[in-house]
């Protein structure tokens, strides 16, 4: 697409923009008595103004109905977990028995290797990118000693070529058909936090099924960003949290995929309450029966106070549609990529095809001044993200970022350098 770099052009994408009215729905911070702009929704999402409205509501029915609100009320507290299904559905390209809110990532991703990581003497290793979010190398490093293997012997981590960024998939698809007898699973970010990097998911997918490797997915900055298929892609499990783009809160409830085609199946995991047949659950009886598919990986009942938040931000995604935001997504991160590009020092790691990536652009600042350029648009109220050792990484987030703030960041950016 064309673009130009004014002002005026940026307000008139703004006029024409049929998600403008969503930005509308979320508390903007204030820095010295002005809105920020705000440009770091894949580190913590904005508070949507009705998160107030669902909380109160389920205080309301503790009030009011103390513990029969798990059978009665708005959204009877024993079947919660099921009120964010449709929405996750949506998200993530899956079906009702693939998806759970539940947790937290971290837990989560344990949770799930101890089904989909079944080490043996000849497979036992973990292909995974280089450079992953540190949580995911220190579950994958502990989960891989807790079987008595070696991290530094059952660990691949997949580097970019010489000189690149970024992974191409065709070496992700070569180192796994050269460590095939060797793999006992693939474990990849939708979209990696540092380069903002997504990738090719399905194609990943297929290979995997080729050899017959489990593939797990972390979509903390994937999930809410950009369309997902995971049905269809046939990724084994996946996890995420909902406090980045899905805007729930520091630390809210994160979620699950499961295949369908493990729903039914007597996969090894760890048991919990929530996680039994709930037709059995009150019967307090021995044995574990797990709910079908995702639900059995429950362990204990939902924390509905901060889970009403997650269906507050659920309904504006499902009014707004993710398709309608993904096309959004591509045309503003595209403006801002198109304004940087003409930025003498400037350098973005993130690929250049929107098809590679989500609403995120990862600069590097010749002359080792990034840190100064950083502080100094904080101080304007343009709020980005620093990550060691060079990066400013830039959200445009479609939900509540406009064609201006990307504008007036990109003037910001000139004017610093």
């Amino acid at each position: 697409m064309d673009f130009e770099a004014t002002l005026n052009y940026a307000r008139l994408l703004d006029q024409e923009d049929p998600l403008k009215k969503f930005q509308s729905e979320f508390h903007i911070p204030q820095k010295n008595g002005s809105p920020v702009r705000y440009f770091t929704g894949n580190s913590l999402g904005l508070q949507p103004k009705s998160a107030k409205k669902y909380i109160e509501e389920e205080l309301e029915s503790w009030k009011d109905l103390a513990v029969d609100a798990h059978f009665e009320g708005i959204r009877p507290w024993f079947h919660y977990h099921k009120f964010s299904k449709e929405g996750l559905c949506k998200l993530t390209g899956s079906k009702p028995v693939e998806v759970v809110a539940l947790g937290n990532l971290s837990t989560n991703l344990h949770l799930l290797l101890v089904s989909f990581y079944q080490p043996t003497t000849n497979k036992h290793k973990i292909l995974m990118e280089a450079g992953a979010f540190p949580s995911d190398q220190y579950i994958v490093e502990t989960q891989v000693k807790f079987h008595g293997f070696d991290p530094n012997d059952s660990i691949i981590e997949l580097k970019p070529r010489a000189g690149n960024d970024t992974l191409e998939t065709s070496d992700i698809l070569d180192s796994i058909e050269q460590n095939k007898d060797e793999i006992a699973l693939v474990l990849l970010s939708g979209v990696q936090y540092y380069t903002g990097q997504f990738f090719d998911i399905p194609s990943i997918s297929k290979h995997c099924k080729k050899f017959s490797i489990p593939f797990g997915l972390d979509l903390a900055h994937a999930i809410g960003n950009v369309p997902l298929n995971l049905h269809d892609d046939e990724v084994d499990f996946a996890v995420w949290c909902s406090y980045k783009y899905l805007n729930s809160g520091a630390g809210n409830t994160s979620g699950i995929f499961v295949h369908e085609r493990h729903a039914y199946s007597n996969i090894r995991r760890f048991g919990g309450w929530w996680g039994h047949n709930e037709d059995s659950r009150f019967l307090m009886e021995k044995g574990f029966k797990p709910m079908d598919g995702a639900d059995g990986w429950q362990l204990s009942n939902v924390n509905v106070i901060s889970t009403s938040v997650f269906l507050a931000s659920l309904d504006i995604f499902d009014r707004a549609g993710i398709e309608n935001l993904r096309k959004k997504s591509i045309k503003l991160t595209g403006f801002l990529y198109f304004l940087i590009s003409s930025i003498q020092k400037i350098r973005s790691i993130t690929p250049d095809s929107p098809n590679e990536r989500g609403c995120q652009l990862s600069l590097v600042i010749e002359s080792g001044i990034g840190k100064q350029i950083f502080n100094s648009l904080m101080n304007d109220g343009l709020v980005v993200d620093w990550r060691e050792p060079d990066v400013i990484r830039i959200a445009p987030v479609p939900l509540y970022n406009s064609f201006e703030d990307v504008f007036i960041l990109s003037e910001a950016l000139k004017d610093n350098l």
